[in-house]
């Protein structure tokens, strides 16, 4: 296994008191070994603005952030260039921010010789009719109902073939990263991100036989708006867009992220995470 040794890092921070404070321990355990680019408004908060910069202008061996795991989402949708992340978890459950705080300093410190990156599959989300082009989604894109209580009518497709019609709040769309958010709360299964897949869970809908249903990435998704009510699509929940009535859209593979390797233990952060209460 080929270790890259990092010459430049970057570093982006949520900017609550508590983070900011990690942030300092972390500059200072690389002092002179790399050189470190900050997020502007944290370079600014530091008073350190000759290192600031935006977070998509960031080129560096890995990034690392200082927060919660949207504050991970976030800086992935700015991202320009595929730069390993790595996340100190200062939220409150972490999935992606895998580093407790507590343990930052000895973990950098043992990166600065080497790390290797592991890939996680991100998906890619076309509205028909838009122009702009939005973030790949690391978790998810959900189509949601934009008045509550009111349901939409849809369709869903797998390779042009339909897979689902039935009235319900919404829909996920969700990566096997994805399948530990929003996808299960919504009763869908937990998957192993090695897994090439996408998982679709119904929100709430109104009929017996709708399950979660699992399928091959490499497809082409899509759905279709029926009825006349309009929708929002939100993309890891910090990406909105308004669907217009009878729109559609399109979701394949996209391009994929990654992150910095730790440890291979995903199914141990599982039962710490979401099964220590049982």
């Amino acid at each position: 296994m080929n270790l890259v040794q990092p010459k430049r890092i970057g570093m982006v921070c949520r900017g609550e008191e508590r983070d900011v404070a990690v942030l300092k321990r972390l500059i200072e355990c690389v002092d002179k070994r790399a050189e470190v680019i900050l997020d502007r408004e944290t370079a600014k908060k530091l008073k350190r603005q000759s290192q600031g910069m935006r977070i998509e202008d960031m080129s560096a061996d890995f990034l690392i952030c200082v927060g919660g795991d949207g504050t991970i989402l976030r800086t992935l949708h700015y991202l320009k260039t595929p730069t390993p992340v790595l996340g100190i978890n200062m939220g409150a459950i972490g999935f992606l921010a895998e580093v407790q705080p507590e343990d930052a300093v000895s973990v950098l410190t043992e990166l600065l010789e080497g790390f290797t990156v592991e890939k996680r599959e991100r998906l890619s989300v076309e509205l028909k009719g838009e122009r702009g082009q939005m973030p790949y989604a690391m978790n998810e894109a959900v189509i949601i109902t934009s008045k509550p209580g009111k349901m939409l009518h849809f369709a869903i497709f797998v390779d042009g073939e339909e897979l689902e019609r039935l009235r319900a709040d919404g829909v996920v769309f969700a990566t096997p990263t994805g399948s530990t958010a929003y996808a299960m709360s919504a009763g869908g299964p937990i998957v192993d991100p090695k897994v090439d897949a996408v998982i679709i869970v119904p929100i709430a809908p109104f009929k017996l036989s709708a399950r979660p249903t699992i399928v091959d990435i490499n497809g082409e998704i899509s759905l279709a708006l029926l009825g006349m009510k309009e929708a929002e699509l939100v993309i890891d929940g910090q990406f909105y867009k308004k669907m217009g009535k009878e729109g559609s859209i399109s979701i394949t593979r996209g391009e994929p992220a990654f992150f910095v390797k730790i440890e291979d233990r995903y199914f141990l952060k599982l039962q710490d995470k979401l099964r220590s209460e049982g």
